[in-house]
């Protein structure tokens, strides 16, 4: 989804390094199922995961932060640390005679939080021995995800993995995956009218508010305390976006009195950042900062704000992608963000996958804790939301 021109570059640069999904899908087929491909865009076959089986338990990295979850589940569930989820080696054994078969069905490819949650989702699958058998783009229509999941089912997977695109108008689909007795597990949103327990086994999140409160820190902190800000905020019915931007409004009102947010333009898309950033700038003269709700959007807001001319601006955002972690650690005009650990919660969407399949009882709303990234800890930051060490055209920005 990332489509600037920043993208591009940064992409290029990073060649092998980084592997990044890219849209596909994009002759119109809505049946399509795909890889995530490599950085040339040159597609891959489905593969099976299950070559490096684990013969101990399977949890979360234990050095993730033990900071408190702040988030809501979107039914307004209280949050179960991801942190607590395992597999035991006894379960591990189970589900490893079963030769299982999953699926996974995103919104949209090609930005690092996707290809993350499906590289920690292969990972973990790998070490239970169950094979991916697709991974499906609904380039962020509802219509494409709808065919998407026929198309998966048709592969009869014992569990899908998926993010709603809309959770109206795919809630059929899903509610005929869980009738054929597929385990659903969802990232951070339900389709409308399933049910915990019934139709689906859980769903795993970020701590999106914790997100929006770390990214209204980071602000205040760069404005001094004193400023005028707008919010780019995302015009849609999608749970954890309105969280990140509830969390982030509120901190700045309650806890930041000489700041001011004095202009509010809302996104349907990722690619509309950069068009919304550029008219409230045009708006709002004296603005100091923007809160843009991912990180998209937010380079979107960058080119904006270059273009005007307003190099001082502070912009702040949720989810680590590579070009604003390019941007902090130049000490750029992204000055910092809550970030989403999209790795660490693919492994926990499969883990509960495992639940589904053994029967054991799951959460219903299990998240993964908030983390704060700043210039001063951009490269560790890396590390925890990717499971691997930052590309070189990071690590030789850090100022």
């Amino acid at each position: 989804m990332k489509k600037n021109k920043e993208k591009s570059v940064v992409t290029l640069l990073l060649g092998s390094v980084l592997f990044v999904g890219i849209l596909v899908g994009c002759n119109g087929n809505s049946s399509q199922t795909t890889e995530q491909a490599s950085g040339t865009g040159q597609k891959q076959e489905a593969v099976a995961t299950g070559s490096d089986v684990a013969d101990g338990p399977i949890t979360l990295d234990p050095s993730l932060p033990d900071t408190p979850i702040l988030s809501k589940g979107p039914h307004g569930e209280d949050a179960v640390s991801a942190k607590t989820l395992e597999l035991s080696v006894e379960d591990l054994k189970k589900i490893q005679e079963k030769k299982y078969k999953a699926a996974i069905a995103m919104h949209y490819a090609g930005n690092d939080w996707s290809t993350a949650q499906v590289e920690g989702l292969k990972a973990a699958f790998g070490k239970m021995g169950i094979e991916v058998v697709a991974v499906t783009d609904a380039q962020f229509k509802s219509e494409k995800q709808v065919a998407d999941i026929e198309t998966l089912l048709a592969k009869k997977p014992d569990v899908i993995v998926s993010i709603p695109v809309d959770p109206v108008s795919t809630a059929s689909a899903y509610e005929k995956a869980a009738k054929a007795g597929v385990k659903l597990v969802f990232m951070d949103n339900t389709p409308k009218d399933l049910q915990h327990g019934k139709d689906y086994v859980s769903i795993v999140s970020a701590d999106n508010y914790g997100n929006g409160v770390e990214a209204a820190h980071i602000m205040a902190d760069r404005l001094g305390g004193k400023g005028k800000i707008g919010i780019i905020y995302h015009d849609a019915d999608f749970f954890v976006t309105k969280q990140r931007t509830d969390a982030f409004e509120k901190t700045i009102k309650d806890e930041y009195p000489g700041i001011e947010i004095v202009d509010r333009g809302g996104i349907l898309g990722p690619n509309d950042g950069e068009k919304v950033a550029a008219a409230m700038l045009t708006k709002n003269s004296n603005l100091n900062g923007i809160f843009v709700v991912w990180d998209v959007p937010a380079e979107g807001a960058m080119a904006a704000a270059r273009s005007a001319g307003r190099t001082d601006l502070v912009i702040t955002t949720v989810d680590l992608g590579t070009n604003v972690a390019l941007e902090i650690a130049q000490d750029g005009l992204i000055k910092g963000l809550g970030a989403q650990l999209p790795y660490q919660q693919g492994v926990a969407e499969a883990i509960l996958a495992a639940y589904g399949l053994l029967g054991k009882e799951a959460p219903a709303y299990v998240a993964v804790p908030a983390l704060r990234v700043t210039p001063d800890n951009v490269l560790e930051a890396w590390k925890s939301v990717y499971n691997q060490e930052a590309p070189e055209i990071i690590r030789n920005a850090i100022k």
